[in-house]
């Protein structure tokens, strides 16, 4: 297990690009099992959720190749079906949540798909019934194994159909589209996620041949083709890298400018970190983020606490809720953080805590920060990383604390993260790998 050893209480400088979406790139390389034919796909990020689905899906016979430091080609005019039957894909399968993604092209290319249950972050429950009970709609019928904790889903006639999903689950709007591409005849998705990532997934699949319209948005009139072609598809950078370095910056009293953001899809995320009292400017698809000794959270217009919550797109993604509480704790002011998505993911407070922090668990979904204002400095300690989001939240935290912290497990940053030491240490920050 490697873990980070930080020196923190020192300002940071430069420019930092994020890398390629790490949420886009788990659907669009499942995309390319809907055709035999070469798809290339660029500006992937080098993280070990995107390498393993990689690599997996090299096991089942799509021919993977580097043509560049961040480009693959891929083609699957050879898939292996037998492979997802055997242990070693159970195994592997099991390990990387967006394995998940790959059930939709596998049912519409070839009516069949074995999976096991998931992993991924331990941060709450993450059901799969909105991916089923879309597949069920379309055709499909599966049966799960209890004992092999995987599930056998038959498709051989998928037709297309109206859908009101019953919430507007990203990955599981991708995993129904990417199945609905060539089912036979219409299918309406209503209550479809409209997180640019799908935006991204529909474009690309319409340049392979899909007929999707409404593009974009949270109604999606899909018509069947019968087969998928080549294309080439570049991902966005990562929302959730750019956010990341936003609360970086202004926990270290520092100046940043992040690189080719794509400001246009970044919804409100910059407006979130705004009235936490964060000074941002865009600038030629640039954001700065300026030096700040303090920074004031602002309050609702009839002067009550400020409360920041997640929500379904176009609303605050729930992936960047760790990193806003953490800037809340030394902002001027109090906030009232809701993460309502995942029951867990505000378990890791009570490291902050540890590190003087004054936050109050309400309860799973909700805490109250009482910010700091910089007058009282984190102080450093030794913790552990218990899930992509909220490691990324704690690394920021020491490398704005005083004195020395070490975080363990760090393959669960390594996770949704590039090389992230290395990036840093060319702001300025004091970060090893031990």
């Amino acid at each position: 297990m490697s873990s980070f050893e930080i020196t923190g209480g020192n300002r940071l400088s430069g420019e930092i690009i994020p890398q390629g979406a790490k949420n886009e790139a788990l659907q669009v390389i499942c995309a390319i099992l809907l055709t035999p034919e070469k798809v290339t796909i660029s500006n992937i990020p080098d993280i070990r959720d995107v390498n393993k689905l990689i690599e997996l899906l090299s096991e089942m016979g799509v021919k993977v190749e580097k043509t560049a430091k961040d480009e693959f080609t891929f083609q699957a005019d050879n898939v292996n079906l037998e492979y997802l039957k055997t242990d070693e894909f159970k195994t592997k399968a099991a390990s990387l949540r967006g394995s998940v993604m790959i059930v939709g092209p596998l049912l519409a290319r070839f009516g069949k798909a074995y999976i096991p249950q998931p992993g991924g972050d331990k941060i709450g429950r993450r059901r799969l019934d909105t991916h089923f009970i879309g597949f069920e709609k379309l055709g499909a019928k599966f049966n799960y194994n209890n004992i092999s904790k995987s599930y056998y889903i038959d498709a051989s006639q998928l037709k297309g159909c109206y859908m009101l999903l019953d919430e507007a689950s990203v990955t599981g709007t991708a995993n129904i589209v990417m199945a609905a591409v060539m089912a036979k005849g219409k299918t309406t998705i209503f209550n479809a996620a409209c997180e640019p990532y799908l935006l991204q997934l529909c474009n690309m699949l319409n340049r392979m041949g899909a007929k999707i319209e409404g593009v974009g948005s949270n109604l999606l009139t899909i018509e069947g083709v019968d087969q998928m072609h080549a294309c080439e598809h570049t991902l966005l950078p990562d929302m959730i890298e750019v956010g990341s370095f936003i609360g970086l910056a202004a926990m270290t009293h520092s100046q940043i400018t992040i690189k080719n953001v794509n400001y246009q899809y970044l919804g409100v995320i910059p407006e979130v970190f705004k009235r936490l009292g964060i000074n941002i400017s865009n600038e030629n698809d640039d954001i700065i983020v300026h030096q700040q000794d303090h920074y004031e959270i602002e309050h609702f217009m009839d002067g009550s606490i400020m409360t920041i919550a997640d929500a379904p797109w176009p609303g605050f993604t729930p992936d960047l809720i760790s990193i806003a509480l953490v800037v809340a704790t030394q902002a001027k002011g109090s906030v009232l953080i809701h993460q309502k998505m995942f029951e867990s993911r505000l378990f890791f407070v009570d490291k902050l805590i540890d590190m003087g922090a004054q936050i109050i668990l309400c309860d799973p979904h909700r805490a109250t920060v009482i910010g700091l204002d910089h007058q009282y400095p984190l102080r450093g300690i030794e913790m552990i990383s218990p899930d992509i989001r909220a490691g990324v939240a704690l690394l920021i935290a020491a490398l704005s604390a005083q004195g020395k912290s070490i975080i363990h497990n760090i393959e669960q940053i390594d996770r949704g993260y590039q090389q992230i030491d290395e990036r840093l240490r060319r702001l300025g920050a004091q970060i090893k790998r031990i």
